[in-house]
């Protein structure tokens, strides 16, 4: 399971939503200490819209300014964005892109790689192929570590996607493979995944901005980058009080910056090197 990381726990077009159908399951699912858990909202990659709860979602994020006033419908806009410029790269060299799943979560989920609390913040799970987003951690990233902007949540989910072109490529399976063989590396192996990751976000930030999906300037990018260095493992573990370099699941915040300008300037999958490495 490959998420952004966070404190709590180590562990379509140019027009947007505008045109896109917009296909929203809602569930309750049972369970948890308090006999309850959250509501997710999911956002396949393609489908026919549904009713109820699904129009009204639709209806509001189709709204004028909505995609600025809710972070729903942002998020829903950035994740329709990222995936219409790598499903673009993929076919640009002949290979097919299957798209991720979105859903939106609180409190917990039920997920392919099991239960997930919302301590976990978002994250990717690779056996059912689904990005999952507590839109609660959007205004936590703001508040604890002083990520601002919507360039910085832009990152967070390219970031995410990120984790599913590892799945799609096979980097996942080999890491986990590599983990498995050998425990003693699996801090280390886990860091080289989420590194590869942030730099697969600053890829998509080129590309998009060079396609026209969306406009990168400085405030931009400075934004996605100060997001990179706030869910670092040092600055994480600096709130609590101890730095230890050995227990780091996804990189220090230089390390995360680094990555995602490598992307950024690189412009290619091949630009964010080969995981696993030496």
């Amino acid at each position: 399971m490959g998420g952004l990381g966070r404190g709590l726990a180590v562990g379509g077009g140019g027009a947007g939503i505008l045109g896109v159908v917009i296909y929203l399951l809602v569930a309750v699912l049972g369970g948890g200490g308090s006999g309850s858990a959250g509501s997710p909202l999911s956002q396949p990659g393609g489908g026919t819209s549904g009713g109820g709860t699904s129009g009204d979602v639709a209806r509001r994020c189709n709204t004028a300014g909505a995609i600025d006033q809710y972070d729903d419908c942002f998020v829903l806009k950035a994740f329709n964005e990222i995936n219409e410029v790598w499903g673009a790269q993929f076919a640009r060299s002949g290979q097919t892109y299957t798209k991720p799943r979105l859903v939106y979560f609180s409190q917990s989920v039920r997920t392919g790689c099991g239960t997930a609390s919302s301590q976990v913040g978002p994250f990717y799970c690779p056996p059912d192929r689904k990005v999952y987003i507590d839109l609660g951690f959007l205004d936590q990233l703001q508040r604890n570590y002083g990520a601002q902007g919507r360039y910085a949540q832009a990152y967070i989910v390219a970031h995410e996607v990120g984790h599913h072109l590892q799945t799609l490529t096979g980097t996942e399976a080999r890491v986990r493979q590599a983990q498995q063989a050998d425990p003693s590396r699996e801090n280390p192996l886990s860091v080289q995944l989420e590194l590869q990751a942030d730099c697969y976000a600053g890829v998509w930030s080129t590309l998009a901005n060079n396609a026209g999906n969306v406009t990168i300037g400085e405030a931009d990018l400075d934004e996605a980058l100060g997001a990179a260095q706030a869910v670092g493992d040092d600055r994480i573990q600096a709130q609590a009080g101890q730095v230890n370099p050995e227990t780091w699941t996804h990189g220090s915040a230089q390390q995360r910056k680094n990555s995602f300008l490598t992307g950024y300037r690189g412009a290619t999958l091949a630009s964010c090197g080969t995981v696993p490495h030496a």
